[in-house]
């Protein structure tokens, strides 16, 4: 539950705050701060270095394996700031834009910042701390929003959105030391480091390859295009499109690791409650994200305007693979509680590799249809992992097609009867209303008459939580 307020909250916020700034900021703005995008991230990766992932995987982590994550963090990301620092020159000139030579430097304060928080997250996580998570990501957020949007209204452009950035992290970093009673100390050794170095290595190694899978378009259009609107249309869609999906696999991320780590020896319960995830991440993705592409257009126009409109198809396709992530979250998350890092890191290397493949076989047919051959292959993806889920806890593909696969067929109809329900409809604001309200209504009505038992189960825990 507190996942749930955590993600829908979130991404609520982040959708108000994001209207506000983008009304008076143009698409080369945000293609600015989503060219740096890709090396804050593999920054932050490489800070951590996948030994917080090590951490929540433990049974019980004593506080000094905490203090010797915590120290590591800190040097790593301190020699990561010096290292991009001084590359800002080449970072400038690779992508054709001089103004990131200052952008860059900023921005990345943020994950040197971050390198100070990553033990106590751990720990929170570890420890179920959700209620307490949520609070803290609210706080970062509205404060970081608020220093945003002044910044945008008096004419600061792409540097309210950098410094978004640098006060989220700020207020988070914070926010974890206030709740979390673990405290660093000066007293520590890198042995746990080294004990969990191969283990840790390969969550590395994975977290880098979806960074790089996450940002390499928009890497590629920002090289090929030399167009900050182009690369601007695209961070928009994509950004729109992930905190859609997140609202759903964040909140399951949130628990799914530490739950499957809690009956890994029950190997019956275990693929009960892998497939009880499954059914509830198919449950909400599906009309969520077909949802989002049927109102994208006057979502687009309602809100952050016209001069936007040529992110509308792109974000569209996004979200039919959109539709999916949640269970890839679920499939990463059960690799990485049977100890099998391994396993996630090379589907994961594998995946974007045949990405880049693909990539470069279409992207001279311009940035839609190597969106669209993109956005096919990371659907037709989710089977390479099918044969490891059958292994790990016996979960056939005729389970996953039954979990999933209703859901899916109901959320396409729904949204098809939709579409056509409301083409008569000409004002923008009248038509995204109605189409949000016929869309939530039909699907639930479909729920209720096909007797579904997720959705069953999540009436009774909100009215007993009442």
């Amino acid at each position: 539950m507190w996942g749930a307020v955590n993600n829908g909250t979130m991404q609520v916020l982040n959708l108000l705050i994001g209207i506000v700034v983008l009304r008076h900021l143009t698409p080369g703005d945000t293609g600015l701060v989503g060219m740096l995008a890709i090396f804050s991230a593999i920054a932050g990766n490489l800070q951590s270095s996948g030994f917080s992932t090590a951490l929540i995987n433990e049974k019980e982590p004593t506080a000094q394996q905490y203090n010797s994550v915590f120290w590591f963090n800190i040097l790593m990301g301190g020699l990561l700031y010096a290292v991009l620092f001084l590359s800002a020159p080449l970072i400038a000139w690779f992508f054709h834009q001089p103004p990131l030579l200052n952008l860059s430097r900023f921005l990345f304060l943020s994950f040197f910042i971050s390198s100070f928080g990553i033990s106590t997250n751990a720990y929170m996580v570890k420890n179920m701390m959700n209620r307490e998570i949520t609070i803290i990501n609210l706080v970062a957020l509205v404060t970081s929003g608020t220093v945003a949007i002044i910044m945008a209204l008096s004419g600061m452009a792409y540097w309210s959105l950098a410094w978004q950035q640098v006060v989220n992290s700020t207020v988070l970093i914070l926010g974890r030391f206030y709740y979390v009673k673990w405290r660093p100390s000066l007293h520590f050794t890198f042995d746990y480091i080294r004990q969990t170095f191969s283990f840790s290595m390969k969550i590395l190694v994975t977290m880098f390859v979806n960074t790089v899978n996450q940002n390499m378009l928009t890497v590629i259009f920002g090289r090929l295009f030399r167009d900050a609107r182009v690369v601007g249309n695209f961070f928009q869609a994509y950004k729109w499109d992930a905190m859609a999906f997140q609202t759903v696999g964040g909140m399951l991320s949130q628990v799914a690791q530490p739950v499957l780590v809690s009956v890994r020896e029950e190997k019956n319960r275990e693929l009960q409650v892998f497939r009880k995830m499954l059914r509830f991440a198919s449950f909400l993705s599906f009309p969520v994200m077909l949802g989002l592409a049927l109102v994208a257009r006057e979502f687009i126009l309602c809100t952050i305007g016209p001069e936007w409109i040529d992110c509308v198809p792109l974000l569209q396709i996004l979200c039919l693979s959109g539709a999916f992530m949640p269970l890839f979250t679920l499939y990463q998350n059960l690799a990485i509680s049977q100890g099998r890092s391994d396993v996630n890191m090379w589907l994961n290397i594998g995946q974007i590799a045949l990405q880049l493949v693909v990539i470069m076989l279409f992207y001279r047919e311009g940035i839609r249809t190597m969106v669209v051959a993109y956005t096919i292959f990371n659907i037709i993806w989710l089977a390479a992992w099918q044969p490891f889920a059958r292994r790990f806890i016996g979960l056939r593909t005729l389970d996953l097609l039954r979990d999933t696969l209703p859901f899916l067929l109901i959320a396409f109809a729904v949204m098809t009867a939709t579409h056509f329900l409301t083409l008569f409809i000409g004002n923008l604001w009248l038509l995204l209303a109605a189409r949000v309200v016929i869309a939530a209504a039909l699907y639930y009505a479909a729920m209720r008459l096909l007797h579904v038992v997720i959705l069953q189960e999540c009436l009774q825990f909100i009215l007993k939580k009442k």
